[in-house]
Order: C-alpha cells, then sequence, then structure tokens
C-alpha cells in the first residue's frame, strides 16, 4: 500500500511503467501465436478485464447509468474501434510480421490522428508539424517495405504490417472522437468501454470457432491473456490517467515515445528478433518527426 501510495506521487515513473506495459503488450502478441488464437485471445483478454474492473466501478457506474443509456451506441462504436478491432488486427499482424516492425508502426499513431483530425474537423496544421508527420510517414513506408521502398510498386508487401496499419488507423480513429465522449466519471467510462470491447469482440471468437482456426490457450496462452487483461487493459491505463493528470497531456504525451523504444528491445533480447539497419533508421524518422510536431504544439 505504501508502495502504490509512493508511485502516485511519481507521475514520471508511473508514465514510465506505462510505457514499458504497453510495449510489453507487443511482445505479449508475439507470445501468443500458437498458444492462442487472436480473436479468442481479444476475448478473453476483455472478458477477464471486464471481471476485475465492474467491481471497482460499481459506485461510479451507478451514478452515471443515465448518462450510459443516453449514449450507449457511441461507447459502443468506441470500444467496437479502439479496444476490439485495434486488438484483433494488432493480434492477428503479429501472426505474420515481427514485433519490431508492430512496435514501429504503431509508433506512428500520431500522424493518423492528425490526418484524420484534419480530414473529419478540418483541425489546421502548420508547416512545421506537417514537416513533423511527413518523417514519420517515411519511417512507416520505411518499415512496412523492409528498408526497400520499391517493394511498393512490385506490390509485394507483408500482410502483417498492412493488417497493423488497419489497426493503427482504428485505433487513431478512436482516439480522434475520445474528444466527444460524455461526461462521465473516469473509471465508468472505462468499465463502460470494456463491456462494450468484450460483447463486440465475441463474433469474432465465433468466427474463429466456426472456421476450425480457433486455438485454445495452454499454459502460455493463459499467461499472455492474464498479463493483457491486467496490465495493458487497467493498470496502465491508471497509471497513464494519473501521470497526465499530475504533470499534463502535452509533457506526459512525450512519454508515448519510449513504447517502440522498449518493445524494439524487448523483442530483441525476449524473442531475439534481428535489430536491422533500416529499423534504426525509421525509428529515428518516427521519433525524431513526433518530436517535431509534438514541439510545434507546446509552442
Amino acid at each position: 500500500m505504501n508502495t502504490l501510495r509512493l508511485m502516485a506521487g511519481r507521475p514520471y515513473l508511473l508514465l514510465t511503467l506505462t510505457a514499458l506495459i504497453w510495449a510489453g503488450n507487443t511482445i505479449a502478441g508475439k507470445l501468443a501465436v500458437g498458444h492462442i488464437s487472436p480473436f479468442l485471445l481479444t476475448s478473453m483478454r476483455w472478458g477477464l478485464a471486464l471481471v476485475i474492473v465492474l467491481v471497482a466501478a460499481a459506485p461510479a457506474l451507478r451514478r452515471d447509468w443515465p448518462a450510459i443509456v443516453r449514449h450507449w451506441p457511441f461507447l459502443a462504436a468506441l470500444a467496437a474501434m479502439g479496444f476490439t478491432l485495434f486488438n484483433s488486427l494488432f493480434y492477428v499482424a503479429l501472426h505474420h510480421t515481427s514485433a519490431i516492425h508492430a512496435a514501429i508502426e504503431q509508433a506512428a499513431m500520431p500522424l493518423f490522428v492528425f490526418a484524420l483530425n484534419f480530414v473529419i474537423f478540418r483541425i489546421p496544421t502548420s508547416w512545421l508539424q506537417a514537416t513533423g508527420y511527413g518523417l514519420t510517414l517515411m519511417g512507416v513506408v520505411l518499415t512496412v517495405t523492409g528498408g526497400d521502398p520499391s517493394v511498393i510498386a512490385g506490390g509485394n508487401l507483408n500482410i502483417g504490417d498492412l493488417y497493423m496499419i488497419v489497426a493503427v488507423i482504428a485505433y487513431a480513429l478512436f482516439s480522434v472522437l475520445l474528444g466527444r465522449k460524455p461526461a462521465m466519471h473516469w473509471l465508468s467510462f472505462i468499465a463502460v468501454l470494456v463491456a462494450f470491447a468484450f460483447l463486440t469482440s465475441i463474433p469474432g471468437a465465433l468466427w474463429e470457432l466456426a472456421q476450425g482456426e480457433a486455438v485454445w490457450p495452454d499454459g502460455q496462452g493463459w499467461a499472455v491473456a492474464l498479463y493483457t487483461a491486467l496490465l495493458p487493459s487497467l493498470l496502465a491505463q491508471a497509471m497513464w490517467i494519473r501521470g497526465v493528470e499530475i504533470i499534463g497531456s502535452n509533457r506526459g504525451g512525450v512519454f508515448i515515445n519510449l513504447v517502440p523504444i522498449f518493445a524494439v528491445a524487448m523483442a530483441v533480447v525476449i524473442l531475439g528478433e534481428a535489430f536491422r539497419p533500416y529499423h534504426a533508421a525509421a525509428m529515428v524518422l518516427v521519433i525524431f518527426g513526433l518530436w517535431l510536431a509534438q514541439r510545434h504544439r507546446r509552442q
């Protein structure tokens, strides 16, 4: 208990641990291959998380119930995009591409948030932001093409990288629409999204079963499911909210850039994946591009 209180007063530690946990989700997704199927993992992740979060969120849910009933279609759509679709495609992608690729591509999410904000809400941009996100896009292209952009002409792109890009776009749309969320306690909001994520994940799991592609979890599969339910889904969210609450979203948002660094390091050490020169170039382009765009926003 004393340790938790001490951590609650140290936002930089909280945000660093959050980035480490979210990076671990990439490794967990790769470790799930052959031990639990992607759609089943997504459904089990949100089912387990729902059991836990309902206990903590029950009082807040009772207070916010009228708002939940009034806005449930919007909340269901948010959960389907940001929690179910993103994670399902994320875990499918890791069956076909490396954890290093997934980490770099996921790091480019602010680029797609920027693009969707411009397309949907016509939010203006500056040349500095455009330059930063242009560099980020170059990093993504370098990653998707394996360091050889000429493969785009031949159409020989890795299907896993394409799944990952679609997953990132889905989460970017979720992030953009978060600004329209109804007023309610953050615990109620998370609990409702987790509940709808579980419900909307069931058809995917049933489809896997019908196709004969479901892989029921063994010991490693259960460990991955428990990790994703407890840490990335719940603990990291709570630490992120608390950390940003203390130091603000501008300073807190910079910690997102630690996720690909941690994920790549873990992929090399834990999974034994090879770190190639084009990975280094892509990471520099992505992170420097995001820093450039965020620097403009802070100014």
